[in-house]
């Protein structure tokens, strides 16, 4: 009996001493992170946890509206990228690369790239790896359904998600998201 008391005594101090420095190495982290950063991992970890589905989890989707065709969206797009002094970098009509392996029909689905290049240059100054996200794309997806939605990826974790960027910069990623974010919601309502 004592000897089980002692192992549980000395199991209790083991994870008593492993909590205090979890704790503390947890504490350690977060004063590095960006402020932001827990308020996207729960978004993000919500969304996962609702699918269980990364994509989902880091993909902004706007329905377009019933009734526009790709040609509209396209149009908004390439027109609201100017009004938001958005460079307009070009389309890739995936569709058309799948029809054109295959030998059949597809559902329609086109890339458009967009690019702010100030802050694609401070941000390839601030850490190389930041390219892989240029240029930033919006991808018009025709549903199985045969309605239309906007997919781009949540540029959130990109500006929060890790130590903070620096002001300027944070503060430019900010603008071009939300830029983006307004070209999704104009093209998918038809808005010029």
């Amino acid at each position: 009996m004592k000897l089980i008391r002692n192992f549980l005594a000395l199991l209790g101090l083991l994870a008593i001493v492993a909590g205090t420095v979890g704790y503390f190495s947890f504490q350690s982290l977060a004063a590095r992170l960006d402020p932001g950063a827990f308020g996207v991992y729960q978004e993000v970890g919500g969304r996962f946890l609702e699918s269980l589905d990364p994509g989902t989890a880091f993909v902004r989707v706007v329905k377009v509206e019933e009734g526009l065709t790709p040609d509209d969206v396209e149009e908004v797009l390439e027109s609201a990228a100017v009004d938001l002094e958005l460079l307009y970098v070009g389309k890739s009509p995936f569709y058309k690369q799948v029809e054109a392996v295959t030998g059949e029909s597809y559902r329609y689905i086109t890339f458009f790239s967009f690019c702010d290049a100030r802050v694609g240059a401070e941000m390839a100054d601030y850490n190389n790896t930041y390219t892989a996200f240029m240029p930033c794309r919006i991808a018009l997806v025709e549903d199985p359904d045969g309605s239309l939605s906007l997919h781009m990826m949540d540029l959130d974790m990109l500006i929060y998600g890790g130590k903070p960027l620096p002001p300027e910069l944070k503060a430019g990623a900010i603008q071009v998201r939300d830029k983006l974010n307004i070209l999704m919601e104009r093209a998918a309502a038809g808005e010029f």
